[in-house]
C-alpha cells in the first residue's frame, strides 16, 4: 500500500521515523526513571536491545558478495527458516496465550483482524507511480525487479513491515503498561516473555528492508514503540478490563503473526528467495546449484524453521 509520497517526502519521513524512535526512547527513559518504572523499563530497553541488535545482524549479513547464487540462496534459507520459525513459535507460546488470557473469544477475534491488517498493509495497491515503475521493469534480470508480494510498496514513506512492527509493538507496549500498572508486584518475567520474539523480527526486517535499498534506521521506530506506548500507560491507573486487553493484545499478535508467516521460507522459482540471492535464470543453469538444488532448498527450508521454533522452545523449557 502506498500514497504517493513523493522522493523527498518519503526521506523526511524516514527521518522522522527515525528521530521519534530515538527521542521517545530516550523521554521514555527518563519519565521512567522519575516515576520508578523499572519493571517496564527493563521490559522496554530488553525489547530495544533485542530488536536492534538482530536489526545489527541482518543489516551486516548481506554483505557476502563474493558467495555464488546457489551459496546465498541455502544461506538465505536458513536466516528466513531459523528466524521465522521463532517468530512464530514465539508467539504461540507467549503471545496468543496473553491475549486468549485476558478474553478467549474477544483475543481470539483481535488475532484474526490483525492478521487481516497485516495482510492489507502488504496487499493494497501501490500509488499508479510505483506500479508503472514495476511494469516498466517487467524485462530485467530477475533480481532486479522490484517484489512481487507487494513489499515494493510504501506507507506513507515507510515500509509495510515498519508500520506493521510498529503497530505491533505499540499495542503490546500499551498492554504491558497497562498489566504492570493494574499489578505492579507482577515479576518482570512475564512482559519479558512477550517480548523475546524481537531479535528475530529484528533481523528478517533488517534483511528486508536491505534488499529493498531502505534504511534501517527507521526499524528505531518499532524497536522504541514498547517502551514509549508501556511508560506512558504505566504512570496511569487504568480500569482493568479484560475484554480490552484481549482484543488490544489479540490484534498485535495477529500483525505479529502475519509478519513471521510472510518470512516463512518460500522455495518457487521466483520467490523472494532467489530474488534476494541473485539468480538471473533457473537454478539449474547455475554452475553452483544443479538440477538437485531446489530440492535440497525446500528440505532446509522445513529443517530451518522446525529449527527455529524448537530454539525457542528449548529456551524456554530452561527459564
Amino acid at each position: 500500500m502506498s500514497v504517493g509520497v513523493s522522493d523527498p517526502s518519503r526521506s523526511r519521513v524516514r527521518t522522522l521515523a527515525t528521530e521519534i524512535g530515538v527521542f521517545g526512547m530516550g523521554l521514555a527513559s527518563v519519565v521512567g526513571v522519575l516515576a520508578s518504572l523499572w519493571k517496564v523499563l527493563v521490559i522496554g530497553w530488553f525489547g530495544f536491545g533485542a530488536m536492534m541488535g538482530g536489526v545489527a545482524l541482518g543489516g551486516r549479513s548481506l554483505t557476502g558478495l563474493n558467495r555464488t547464487p546457489a551459496a546465498r540462496l541455502r544461506r538465505l534459507t536458513w536466516a528466513y527458516g531459523l528466524s521465522s520459525g521463532a517468530m512464530i513459535t514465539s508467539a504461540a507460546l507467549f503471545l496468543v496465550p496473553t491475549a486468549t488470557a485476558h478474553h478467549a473469544r474477544l483475543g481470539g477475534i483481535g488475532i484474526a483482524l490483525g492478521l487481516v491488517a497485516g495482510f492489507a498493509l502488504h496487499t493494497l495497491p501501490q500509488s499508479p507511480g510505483e506500479e508503472a515503475r514495476e511494469n516498466a521493469e517487467d524485462g530485467h534480470a530477475l533480481d532486479d525487479r522490484p517484489d512481487r508480494s507487494g513489499h515494493a510498496a510504501s506507507v506513507v514513506g515507510l515500509s509495510p513491515i515498519v508500520v506493521e512492527l510498529t503497530l505491533h509493538a505499540g499495542a503490546a507496549g500499551l498492554v504491558i503498561g497497562g498489566v504492570y500498572a493494574a499489578m505492579p508486584s507482577l515479576g518482570a518475567t512475564l512482559g519479558l516473555s512477550i517480548i523475546s520474539h524481537k531479535a528475530p523480527a529484528g533481523y528478517v526486517a533488517a534483511r528486508r528492508q536491505r534488499r529493498l535499498g531502505r534504511p534501517i534506521r527507521t526499524l528505531l521506530l518499532p524497536a522504541a514503540a514498547v517502551a514509549v506506548t508501556a511508560v506512558p500507560v504505566g504512570l496511569t491507573t487504568p480500569p482493568h478490563v479484560d475484554t480490552l486487553y484481549g482484543l488490544a493484545f489479540g490484534m498485535a499478535t495477529g500483525v505479529f503473526l502475519h509478519v513471521a508467516l510472510d518470512f516463512l521460507p518460500r522455495c518457487e522459482w521466483g520467490s523472494e528467495l532467489y530474488q534476494a540471492a541473485g539468480f538471473v535464470g533457473a537454478p539449474s543453469t547455475d554452475p553452483g546449484c544443479g538440477s538437485g538444488c531446489p530440492r535440497v532448498v525446500r528440505r532446509e527450508a522445513v529443517l530451518s524453521t522446525v529449527g527455529g521454533g524448537l530454539l525457542v522452545i528449548g529456551a524456554w523449557a530452561l527459564l
